[in-house]
């Protein structure tokens, strides 16, 4: 009896990421070698060192660029909210695709129901949040509100990784009609989320695969990579060409980040595919971590503002406690 040695796994190349690399890496250069004064490029230095980070969290993490970004862009650079969220579905356009694109290429495991109908849900409350919401929220409230909300989900799923039983599975199974509408009312609300800061369908869905379904992180951040890639060209094609609002320093800001962008989004989501997964969540930790006491210590809250993250925080708690403790059926 001869025995035949396995065949060996043939090496997988992006190529629709280095396609998408080389196109924008191109147009991006001619554009600037039409400008006669490129200190529209140099000004922006403090934008493009954030973006750095920015776009690798966002490659290699749950969270968008825009988590980073927003914060520092309004509280740090003293940039308009309006011009950091706009700019934020824009570099987004260009690094989470990217990072989506290398995910693809690589044959990354995703969850297609996590993104399919997450994805179904974003895209009405993109445009729900985007003519109805924004209008009425304090920037703010909503980021301490935000940021409080996802320190909590961090210490909930510390809490439920600290457990030796508990049990993740690489996709959902048994996927119903009651998940499907689960997961789209998730995305509508994470589309409202997105459509305040530029990012946030992401990582709010995130906390419910992980939580509810105990979908593996490392699954789960590919899947919700490619969400927030999709949501992100929405928005960005929302604002710049169907109400105008994209202005003159969201698109230098811009121009000023995409050659750092295009590298970094898709390095995150290279890293994160040879990591393991506790890892990946110590990581996540830590990120919503320092995301929370940034905004702390740049916003300074007032005692009111206080009050509201301390009770957004016991409340998270309460919520995604509750959440853990279910036991979905295998109907959903």
């Amino acid at each position: 009896m001869t025995t035949s040695t396995p065949a060996q796994p043939t090496r997988r190349l992006p190529v629709m990421y280095f396609c998408f690399l080389i196109s924008v890496l191109v147009c991006w250069g001619f554009y600037i070698s039409t400008l006669t004064d490129i200190s529209v490029l140099t000004s922006r230095w403090a934008a493009a060192l954030t973006m750095v980070f920015g776009s690798f969290i966002a490659g290699s993490s749950p969270e968008g660029s825009a988590a980073i970004s927003y914060p520092v862009f309004t509280l740090l650079l003293k940039i308009p909210p309006p011009i950091a969220r706009n700019f934020s579905f824009a570099i987004q356009s260009i690094g989470m695709t990217s990072a989506s694109l290398l995910i693809l290429g690589l044959r990354v495991r995703v969850d297609w129901n996590y993104i399919r109908y997450v994805t179904l849900g974003g895209v009405f409350g993109l445009v729900l949040g985007t003519y109805y919401i924004v209008p009425l929220i304090s920037p703010v409230a909503a980021k301490l509100f935000f940021v409080s909300l996802w320190l909590s989900f961090g210490i909930t799923l510390w809490r439920e990784n600290q457990k030796a039983t508990r049990r993740v599975v690489d996709t959902i199974d048994s996927f119903g009609r009651p998940d499907q509408i689960r997961l789209a009312l998730f995305g509508l609300v994470g589309g409202v989320i997105s459509s305040i800061f530029g990012t946030g369908i992401n990582i709010f869905t995130f906390c419910l695969v992980t939580i509810y379904y105990r979908l593996n992180e490392k699954v789960a951040t590919p899947s919700s990579v490619i969400i927030m890639t999709i949501e992100t060209l929405l928005g960005f094609f929302l604002h710049a060409g169907v109400l105008g609002d994209f202005s003159q320093e969201s698109f230098e800001l811009w121009l000023a980040c995409i050659p750092v962008v295009v590298f970094f989004a898709p390095l995150g989501a290279f890293v994160i595919t040879k990591l393991p997964r506790q890892l990946i969540a110590r990581l996540l930790y830590g990120i919503l971590f320092v995301q929370f006491i940034g905004a702390i210590l740049v916003i300074r809250p007032s005692a009111p503002q206080l009050l509201l993250c301390a009770l957004t925080l016991g409340a998270g708690l309460g919520l995604f406690a509750y959440i853990a403790r279910l036991r979905r059926t295998a109907t959903g």
